[in-house]
C-alpha cells in the first residue's frame, strides 16, 4: 500500500502528461485566448453597430430608439416617405462604391465562408458591410440587425484565424466563437448564441468548440449587458398555460405558423426573383424600394426598422386582432421588398415579428372558440414568435432557447417545443429548406443535402490530379477524337459520374483554355481516396473531442 502512495504522484502525472501534451499541441490554449479577444471586439462592435443605427435614424424619426412607429406617427406624412427615400439613395450610391458584392452580407455568407475557405470573411469588406446595413436599418428598411452583426463577427474571427497558424478545427471554432458573440450580444442571449452557432453555422456540436464558443458568447453578452442593462429584450407579464387540454391548440398553431414561414420564405424568393428581372441600376433600386416601403408605412408605420416596438405590443396583448392581421400581410411585403431592393438586413427580427402576430392573432381566436380554457393572447404570441422564427431560420434547438432569454417566459416550454417542432417539421415538408440554405443554393452551395453532396461539388479535380511533364511528347489531345476528358475546375462529382459511366480508370485533363493539350492525369483510385480522406477528416472534426 505504501508503495502504491509512494508511486501516485507518478502515475498522476503518466495519466495527465499525454493528454496535457494533446490539448496544448491541438492549439487548444491559443484559441480559447482568441475567443475571449473575439468575444470582447464583437461585443463592441454589436454596440458601436446599435448606436451607429440610431445615429442614422435620429435626423428624420426624431430619435434614437426602438419607438420608430410612435415617432413617425406625430411627424408630417412626408416624413415617412423621405427617410426611407433619401435614405436609399445613400444606400445604393454605398452598395456602388465601398461593396465589391454590391450587396450587403449576412448569416448565408458566413455558412459558405466555413464550408469553402475562410479567405471570403474579408474584414474590410464587412465592416464596410455593416456600415451599409445601419444605414439601412436607420432609413427604416425593414429588417432584421442581428444577422449582419453575425457577419461582422465571423469576419472578425476569420481575420483572426487567418493571422495565427492554427489548425483546421480551430479556425472554424473562431467562426463559431464571432457567431455566437454576435448573436448574445444582439438578444442578450448567450445559451441560444452558444446553440445558434453550433446548430447553423457549424453544422454539428464538437466538446472541442464548445468552451471556446462560451468563452466568447459570455464575454460578449457581460459586454452587452454592462453597456444597455442585464435587461430581457422584451419585458412582458406572467403567462401561464391554463389547462394541458389547450395542448391541441399549441399543435394547431404550430401547423399555422409552419405555414406562415413558408409564406413568407416564398415572398422573399418571388420578390427577390422579380427585383432581379428589372434592368436597373444597382445605385437606384433601393431609392425605388424606399418609395415602395414608405407608402405601405404611411398606412402602418409598424413596419418601418427592426419592429421590436410591435413585436413588444403583441407579446403584451395590445394590438386587436384586425390590425394583428393586417401588420402581418405588411410587414412580409415591407421585408420582402427591403431585401431585394438591396437594402441591408437580417430575417431574425422579421421571423419574430410575424410569429408574434401570428400566436397573437391565433390566441385571440383560441379565446373567442373556448373563453374558458384558453389562455391570454400573449402566450401564443410567444409561442407564434418561436414556431415562425425556428422554421425560417432552421434553427429549431437555438430559436427555442432564444424565445426563453428574450422573454424570459422559461415555464412555457413544454409548449414553446411542440408549437416550434411541428411548425419546423411543416416548414420542411413543405419548403425542404431553411432560407440561409436556399440563399446558398442560389449560389450553387447545398450545405443542407449533407457533408458528401457538399464534398462532391466543393472539391475539384486540381485536388487530385497528377500534372505531367510539359515536356512530355504525350501532352497533345483531339477533344473530337477522344470526347472523355476532365478540366482541372470541374468537380469531384462529375469526375467520379464521368469515370463510373465509362468504366475508365484514368482520364486525361485537359488545360482550361486549350483542350487540344493534357496538362494532367486524373486516376479513378485517387478521387476515390482523395473523398475518402475528405469525408474522414469531416466526420473526425465533427466529433472530436
Amino acid at each position: 500500500m505504501r508503495h502504491v502512495i509512494q508511486r501516485l504522484p507518478v502515475i498522476l502525472i503518466e495519466w495527465i502528461s499525454p493528454n496535457l501534451k494533446q490539448h496544448v499541441e491541438s492549439h487548444q490554449p491559443i484559441v480559447w485566448l482568441l475567443a475571449l479577444l473575439i468575444g470582447a471586439l464583437v461585443g463592441v462592435g454589436s454596440i458601436i453597430f446599435r448606436h451607429l443605427i440610431g445615429l442614422f435614424q435620429f435626423p428624420w424619426a426624431g430619435t434614437t430608439g426602438e419607438g420608430v412607429a410612435a415617432a413617425v406617427s406625430a411627424l408630417p406624412w412626408y416624413y415617412t416617405l423621405a427617410g426611407p427615400v433619401i435614405g436609399g439613395l445613400a444606400v445604393g450610391w454605398c452598395l456602388e462604391k465601398l461593396l465589391n458584392q454590391k450587396r450587403t452580407a449576412g448569416v448565408a455568407d458566413v455558412i459558405e465562408a466555413k464550408s469553402l475557405g475562410m479567405e471570403r470573411l474579408g474584414l474590410r469588406q464587412a465592416l464596410a458591410s455593416a456600415f451599409v446595413t445601419a444605414l439601412s436599418l436607420g432609413s427604416g428598411a425593414s429588417a432584421g440587425r442581428e444577422g449582419p452583426v453575425v457577419h461582422l463577427g465571423g469576419a472578425m474571427a476569420a481575420a483572426f484565424g487567418k493571422r495565427f497558424r492554427i489548425q483546421p478545427w480551430g479556425k472554424k471554432a473562431l467562426l463559431g466563437c464571432g457567431v455566437a458573440a454576435a448573436v448574445s450580444t444582439s438578444f442578450n442571449a448567450p445559451i441560444a448564441g452558444v446553440l445558434f452557432a453550433h446548430e447553423v453555422v457549424l453544422g454539428h456540436y464538437s466538446m472541442r468548440a464548445f468552451v471556446p464558443i462560451v468563452i466568447s458568447s459570455v464575454t460578449g453578452t457581460i459586454l452587452s449587458r454592462l453597456w444597455f442593462g442585464d435587461v430581457a429584450a422584451f419585458g412582458i407579464p406572467t403567462y401561464q398555460i391554463t389547462s394541458f387540454w389547450e395542448f391541441p391548440a399549441f399543435a394547431l398553431l404550430g401547423i399555422v405558423c409552419g405555414l406562415v414561414s413558408v409564406i413568407f420564405q416564398f415572398a422573399l424568393i418571388g420578390t427577390d426573383y422579380v427585383a432581379r428581372n428589372i434592368s436597373m441600376p444597382v445605385w437606384l433600386r433601393p431609392a425605388v424600394g424606399g418609395l415602395l416601403l414608405g407608402l405601405i408605412a404611411l398606412m402602418f408605420p409598424q413596419v418601418l426598422g427592426v419592429g421590436y416596438e410591435a413585436t413588444d405590443q403583441a407579446l403584451k396583448s395590445h394590438l386587436p386582432i384586425d390590425l394583428l392581421f393586417m401588420l402581418l400581410v405588411a410587414k412580409t411585403a415591407a421585408t420582402a421588398i427591403t431585401l431585394a431592393s438591396r437594402f441591408g438586413g437580417g430575417i431574425f427580427s422579421p421571423s419574430l415579428y410575424l410569429g408574434a402576430m401570428t400566436g397573437g392573432a391565433f390566441g385571440l381566436i383560441a379565446a373567442g372558440v373556448f373563453p374558458q380554457m384558453a389562455s391570454s393572447e400573449g402566450l401564443y404570441a410567444i409561442l407564434g414568435m418561436g414556431g415562425v422564427a425556428a422554421a425560417v431560420l432552421g434553427a429549431p434547438i437555438s430559436t427555442t432557447v432564444m424565445v426563453f432569454e428574450l422573454t424570459g417566459g422559461y415555464a412555457l416550454s413544454i409548449g414553446l417545443l411542440l408549437t416550434v417542432s411541428i411548425s419546423n417539421g411543416i416548414a420542411q415538408a413543405l419548403h425542404g429548406r431553411s432560407f440561409f440554405h436556399w440563399q446558398l443554393e442560389m449560389r450553387g452551395l447545398f450545405v443542407h443535402e449533407g457533408p458528401q453532396s457538399m464534398l462532391l461539388r466543393q472539391r475539384r479535380v486540381r485536388d487530385f490530379m497528377v500534372p505531367i511533364d510539359e515536356a512530355d511528347e504525350n501532352t497533345r489531345f483531339d477533344p473530337e477524337i477522344n470526347e472523355t476528358f476532365l478540366k482541372p475546375s470541374w468537380t469531384l462529382e462529375y469526375a467520379l459520374r464521368t469515370f463510373d459511366t465509362g468504366g475508365h480508370q484514368s482520364l486525361p485533363v485537359v488545360d482550361e483554355k486549350d483542350e487540344s493539350r493534357i496538362i494532367a492525369w486524373a486516376q479513378q483510385t485517387a478521387a476515390l481516396r482523395h473523398f475518402n480522406a475528405a469525408l474522414v477528416q469531416a466526420a473526425e472534426e465533427e466529433h472530436a473531442h
